[in-house]
């Protein structure tokens, strides 16, 4: 299957169980959900997915059960995100074997690299597999910025497709579209940002608050693309301070104490991340459910 990178990529969280445990089941529930509210594709293991906290046999195996439970439905995307260049090829191997349509690949991490070294990772990446690869440009969360200058050094590589643009520099997009045109699709990574980079031509989102208000999501990703500002306008007025929740550094605690919320899914995270509590866990909840409240309103 080749990636169509248009439509609402959620990162998907990892369900785990009480004990911190994957939870199969719940795993290939919360994908069926997704598949049925409409989205283009999934992202397993990305941050969002806790995938620095799994061990690589977890890594492994929810990228599997994502596979097989989602049977061609849409593209899996698998993150990839290590330390070192050896260890990021045998996985992008791996999860070609495993079946997944793309990658979502970080720069290296727990090192800075200069632009000679980050193109040299990403280019070796590539040739490592088939698959499409999903450039991950996060310069606050990991000090490498795909600047332009240096994305046009990758983009001779076939598999390179697209880049999840998570600078917070909504120019960014423009610039990208200018120099690259067709030959690499931009792509939308900050919840709070997503309408005004569709006001610039992108089409596909990789969203974390995806995972609690999934249809919702596709709605206003669907409005939006299709002209219809007005009514899209609303429908991010009313879910804005939810997606602003995807840009703290708790995000995965917020995500998943909201898909709590709508989904019934398990809060539960892995260490050193620790469920929410207090002011901080009553704040979240208030928001959610005020979020939801507005969402009902616009339709009545």
């Amino acid at each position: 299957m080749k990636v169509n990178w248009k439509g609402v990529f959620p990162a998907v969280t990892t369900k785990l169980k009480h004990d911190g445990s994957l939870d199969h089941d719940a795993i290939k529930a919360g994908l069926n959900r997704l598949i049925d509210s409409g989205v283009g594709g999934v992202v397993m293991m990305g941050m969002v997915g806790e995938s620095a906290q799994l061990t690589q046999e977890e890594r492994r195996t929810v990228i599997r059960l994502a596979v097989e439970t989602v049977n061609g439905r849409v593209p899996v995307i698998a993150g990839l995100a290590e330390t070192n260049t050896a260890s990021a090829v045998q996985y992008a191997k791996d999860a070609e074997a495993l079946g997944v349509q793309g990658l979502m690949v970080f720069p290296g991490l727990t090192y800075k690299s200069d632009a000679r070294e980050t193109v040299a990772y990403y280019k070796t990446v590539a040739q490592a597999s088939s698959l499409a690869i999903l450039l991950y440009n996060n310069p606050r969360g990991y000090g490498v910025d795909l600047t332009p200058d240096v994305v046009a050094q990758l983009v001779d590589e076939p598999t390179i497709e697209a880049i999840k643009e998570e600078s917070y520099d909504t120019t960014r997009v423009t610039d990208l579209i200018n120099r690259f045109g067709d030959r690499l699709a931009i792509v939308c990574g900050v919840d709070d940002l997503v309408l005004e980079s569709v006001a610039l031509g992108v089409t596909c989102w990789v969203s974390g608050m995806a995972n609690a208000v999934p249809k919702e999501s596709v709605e206003l990703l669907n409005l939006a693309v299709t002209g219809d500002f007005a009514s899209a306008r609303k429908l991010y007025g009313a879910l804005i301070d939810l997606f602003h929740l995807d840009t703290h550094v708790k995000l995965v605690q917020y995500i998943k104490l909201a898909e709590n919320i709508t989904a019934g899914y398990s809060e539960t995270v892995k260490a050193p991340r620790l469920q929410l509590e207090g002011e901080e866990r009553e704040k979240v909840i208030a928001i959610v459910k005020k979020t939801l409240a507005d969402v009902r309103a616009l339709s009545k």
